[in-house]
């Protein structure tokens, strides 16, 4: 048996674009989907703090450094520019392995940088 857990999330970073016209999906800086462990094409979870929609859609990669948070075709319609997102993805893994399993929460700055410690 699999369990679906929380597998790792990049807390509160701010929609820098939302474009209705492109195909579907979230871009993301390099830099912060490297961080979250979180993979070209992986199926995500984005929770806008501004209007509570949930939205699942699966990642492109953004330019590094940039600190793109775009949201794409329909999702478009659900974030404005500014908004605050949370992007959660989830792992299966067996009981015995959740138990053990440490889940990354990233923590850019105001600005989708990562911030250095």
């Amino acid at each position: 048996m699999f369990i679906e857990v929380f597998k790792s999330k990049i807390h509160r970073v701010k929609v820098t674009q939302a474009d209705l016209n492109y195909i579907g999906s979230i871009t993301i800086d390099e830099d912060l989907l490297d961080a979250a462990n979180i993979l070209e094409g992986e199926k995500v979870q984005i929770v806008n703090n501004n209007n509570g929609e949930r939205i699942e859609t699966y990642t492109i990669r953004g330019e590094r450094g940039s600190g793109v948070i775009c949201l794409n075709g329909a999702a478009a319609r659900r974030v404005q520019v500014g908004d605050i997102v949370i992007i959660i993805s989830y792992a299966y893994l067996t009981p015995e392995e959740a138990k053990i399993f440490k889940p990354i929460a990233v923590f850019p700055d105001e600005n989708n940088k990562l911030v250095k410690s």
